[in-house]
């Protein structure tokens, strides 16, 4: 599995304590930045993790900031994208079951470190169960279309 991981300055510390778990997973990420604790845009970074999921060149995402929030709305904005913002693990695992979520999005503000990589276990182990979400997934996807043209 490969992810894509990135983060504004309100996640830096997240991002990078996730990446550390990743490493010794053995599980290949790419960061997409930031690099500092110094001020940026989170759309900026919602949106490359984003498209490189889109793109296929990366199997999931994770994208951090102080709550979550606004880095996960920027992702969702890419279409093909379902970002989930999560806090527990029982939403990390329902976001993977039911709603297929390719970003998860965490908030560095919200949640501890130990909680979190908890979270980015379950969210990574879980596989989508298809069958009847398969038809609201897809709907989901008729609404981009929809707004799309």
């Amino acid at each position: 599995m490969k992810i894509a991981i990135g983060s504004d300055h309100g996640g830096y510390n997240l991002k990078e304590a996730i990446k550390k778990h990743l490493e010794e997973k053995s599980i290949e990420y790419k960061d997409f930045g930031t690099n500092g604790i110094e001020s940026v845009d989170y759309p900026e970074f919602g949106m490359k993790v984003a498209e490189a999921v889109k793109a296929g060149e990366y199997d999931r995402g994770i994208v951090c900031c102080g709550t979550g929030i606004g880095i996960s709305i920027s992702a969702n904005k890419v279409p093909g994208i379902r970002c989930a913002v999560v806090s527990d693990t029982f939403s990390a695992e329902m976001s993977r079951a039911h709603n297929n979520a390719n970003v998860l999005a965490l908030g560095e503000r919200i949640i501890g470190q130990g909680l979190a990589l908890k979270i980015v276990d379950v969210w990574l182990d879980k596989e989508f169960e298809g069958g009847r979400h398969e038809r609201r997934v897809g709907k989901i996807g008729d609404i981009e279309k929809k707004y799309s043209k």
